[in-house]
This record gives C-alpha cells, structure tokens and sequence, in this order.
C-alpha cells in the first residue's frame, strides 16, 4: 500500500499505529535513501556472524522484512528474535512469517526492559533514534553485555553534522530525495513536524564515542549517504 499518511493534516505525534504500519515496507522505501543497499549489508554482515544454534535479535524489527531476508540466506540453524512494541507492526510481520512459512519469532516488548539472552548479533534499524537520550546509552550498555565476545551490533541511524551550515544543507538534499520519491512538499512538511522531540539523531562521532563507552572495541560506518548512515560494532 502506497504511503499516503502525512498528505492531510497532522493530529498528533507521530507513532507506530496501524495506520502506520499498513504502508510501512513503502514508506521505508520512499523515505530512506538506498534503505535496500543498507538493508543488504546488514543482512550480510549480520550472516558472517552467525553460527550453528547462535541468536540474533532485531530491536524495533517493525513488520520482520529484514529478519526474513536474513533467514533465506542463512544454511544454518539459528534463532532469529524480532522485539517490537507496536502491535500493528507485529501483525504485518506475523502474516509475512505464516505466508513464508518461516521460523523466525517476533515478541511485543520494550527492548529497554526485555530480558535478553546471549546472542552472537543484535540489529537496531533506525531505532536508536527513538530512544530518549537520557536512556540511550543504557540500552547500548544492555546490548553490550548481550552480545557474546566478538558479536557484532549492526544499527543505522539518522545522523545530524557538528557543522550547522552542512547539517542544512544535508536536510534539504534529503528533502529533494524525497520529493523524487513523489512526497509533496506538505507531506514532508507534515512528517517533519509529527517527528519533533520524537526522533533525536546524533552525529556519526556520538553514535561510535556512544559503542566504545558501552564496551564495544570497535566502531565504524560501513554505509553513508548524507545524513543517513550504517554503523557495525564489535564487542
């Protein structure tokens, strides 16, 4: 279904209710740049680094499209988690999970309060930048602690410049790419202002000084397009 929300005007925050969710996999589309291209190298490097019986969690797996890619392409037998607290999202990602008959499990929770187990990698899509920054770095912590020695956590982030005058610049080019995308001025206007105080980035250096405080050895951008940008942590 084509992403049509933000064409009338806005009532609320924005959130991640079923109507939302009904146009979710377009709106992704539509509103991230190469969401495929870093879709797929989080697949990939995600599958480098998993073993026979390991885990791996997806935190904010919205309707599971990135766990089911994951699992066609794994020849082992391993447990993929998807956390979510959005009702709506988990019933898109139920009626992916039966029509592929797959084995991957998706759980409603508040990834800041799951109890998790050990697991080789955890993914975080565009996530962390929901989490209110006085929490953030708790769940970071939590992840680390999570993560088996060597796991990797693998998250993309909208990210803001340290350069005020870039930092605009960097928005408009994004707001051209939407435009291509067939979102109308109003649209994105509309979507701007149903994300304040909602969704916070922070740069791409506070992001990795973020990791290496949690405990992670290393962090780097694998991916970047503008203010969009592919993170891998190693424990």
């Amino acid at each position: 279904m084509k992403d049509k929300v933000f064409n009338k005007p806005i009532e609320k925050q924005f959130e991640f209710d079923a109507e939302i969710a009904a146009v979710f996999d377009d709106m992704l589309q539509r509103s991230v740049p190469f969401y495929k291209e870093a879709m797929a190298l989080t697949a990939h490097f995600a599958v480098n680094h998993l073993t026979e019986g390991g885990r791996l969690y997806d935190l904010g797996c919205s309707t599971a499209t990135l766990l089911l890619n994951i699992e066609r392409a794994l020849t082992l037998e391993v447990e993929l988690i998807g956390l979510d607290n959005a009702p709506s999202m988990l019933e898109q990602a139920r009626r992916k999970i039966d029509a592929f008959g797959s084995k991957v499990e998706v759980i409603e929770a508040d990834i800041m309060e799951f109890s998790y187990k050990r697991a080789e990698v955890v993914i975080s899509n565009y996530t962390l930048q929901f989490i209110r920054p006085p929490v953030r770095e708790t769940l970071v912590q939590c992840i680390s602690d999570t993560l088996e020695e060597k796991g990797r956590f693998i998250f993309s982030e909208k990210v803001v410049s340290e350069d005020n005058a870039l930092n605009k610049e960097l928005i408009d080019c994004y707001y051209d790419f939407k435009k291509e995308q067939g979102y109308s001025a109003y649209e994105i206007m509309q979507k701007r202002e149903a994300l304040e105080n909602v969704l916070i980035p922070y740069t791409e250096a506070e992001n990795i000084e973020m990791a290496r405080r949690c405990g992670f050895s290393h962090c780097e951008v694998i991916f970047r397009w503008a203010n969009f940008a592919t993170f891998i942590a190693i424990k």
